[in-house]
C-alpha cells in the first residue's frame, strides 16, 4: 500500500437548522436569552471513513445535496467536523470558492496580493509570478479595473490563476474547471493536468461524469451524506451512470411511487 495523504476516520458534521425566523440581532438574542431558539439537526455527512494515497486523483460523485462540497471543505479544514477525524499530509491548496476573498472596491492587480496573502503567499512570490497569474487568466486591461464591476466569470479566472500558480501536495477541486468560457475552461483543465506529474494528490467534485473519467484514476459516491461506493474509476463510474439514469427514469415517470434500488458492495477502505 502507498502513502496516505488523506484519512478520514468515522467523520461526521451536522448544521442546526432553525426552525424560526429571526428578523434582527436584537430578536435573535432575545430569544437566545428566553431559550425560545429551536433547531432541527441536518447531517451533511454521516460516518464517512476512507482513505487516498499520495499521487491519487479521486473524483467526488453524487446527486445535489449530497455533501460532495461539505465533504471537501471538511477536508480543506473551512469546516471542523462533528465528529470522527481528519488527517491530511502536505500543503493543501483549496479552489473551493473562487474569488470568495476578494475586495470588491481593489483593483484586479491588488486583489492578486489580496488573495494571494490569503492562500498564504508571501508578497515576493506574488510579485514573482504575477505576470504569470495575468497572463493566464486572460484578463488584460480589466486587470486594472476594481472587481466590482467584474462578471462572475472573470472573478473566477482570476481566483483559479492565483490558486493554480503553486504545486501542492493536495488539490482540492470543487467545480472549478466549469469557470469561464469553453476556451478557458479546456485550459484550465489541461493546466490541472501538467500538476498531476508532480505527484499531487486530487480530491475532485464535477457533475460531468466524463470529466471524472478523464482526470481521475479514483471516485467515490455520495449519497445523503454517506459513502455508498469508492473505488476504481471503471469501477465506480458504472455505479454512477446507473444512479443517473435512475433518476432520470424517475422524473419521466412521477406516478411510480418506488424507485429503483442500486446494489453496491463496499470495500474496506480503512487500514488497522
Amino acid at each position: 500500500m502507498g502513502e496516505k495523504a488523506i484519512v478520514l476516520d468515522h467523520v461526521g458534521m451536522r448544521f442546526n437548522l432553525s426552525k424560526e425566523k429571526t428578523d434582527s440581532i436584537k430578536d435573535y438574542f432575545i430569544k437566545l436569552v428566553k431559550k425560545d431558539l429551536h433547531y432541527n439537526e441536518f447531517w451533511a455527512l454521516k460516518d464517512v471513513s476512507f482513505s487516498v494515497e499520495k499521487g491519487d486523483r479521486v473524483g467526488v460523485l453524487g446527486l445535489n445535496g449530497a455533501g460532495k462540497s461539505t465533504l471537501l471543505k471538511v477536508i480543506a479544514g473551512v469546516f471542523k467536523p462533528t465528529e470522527g477525524t481528519v488527517t491530511r499530509k502536505g500543503k493543501i491548496a483549496p479552489l473551493l470558492e473562487l474569488g470568495a476573498g476578494f475586495d470588491k472596491e481593489y483593483t484586479g492587480r491588488e486583489n492578486i496580493y489580496l488573495y494571494g496573502a490569503v492562500l498564504g503567499y508571501s508578497k515576493s512570490f506574488i510579485e514573482e509570478k504575477i505576470d504569470e497569474i495575468i497572463e493566464f487568466s486572460e484578463l488584460g486591461e480589466f486587470i486594472e479595473v476594481p472587481v466590482k464591476n467584474y462578471s462572475s466569470g472573470m472573478r473566477s479566472r482570476l481566483g483559479f490563476s492565483i490558486a493554480t500558480v503553486v504545486s501542492p501536495k493536495i488539490l482540492i477541486l470543487d467545480e472549478v474547471l466549469s469557470v469561464g468560457d469553453a476556451k478557458f475552461r479546456k485550459k484550465s483543465e489541461k493546466k490541472i493536468k501538467s500538476m498531476f506529474g508532480s505527484g499531487v494528490t486530487v480530491l475532485f467534485v464535477s457533475h460531468s461524469l466524463e470529466q471524472v473519467k478523464r482526470l481521475c484514476n479514483k471516485a467515490m459516491i455520495l449519497d445523503h451524506g454517506k459513502l455508498t461506493a469508492y473505488g476504481d474509476i471503471d469501477e465506480v463510474a458504472p455505479i454512477y451512470q446507473e444512479m443517473l439514469d435512475s433518476c432520470e427514469d424517475q422524473s419521466l415517470i412521477p406516478s411510480r411511487k418506488k424507485k429503483k434500488k442500486i446494489s453496491i458492495d463496499m470495500r474496506n477502505h480503512e487500514e488497522n
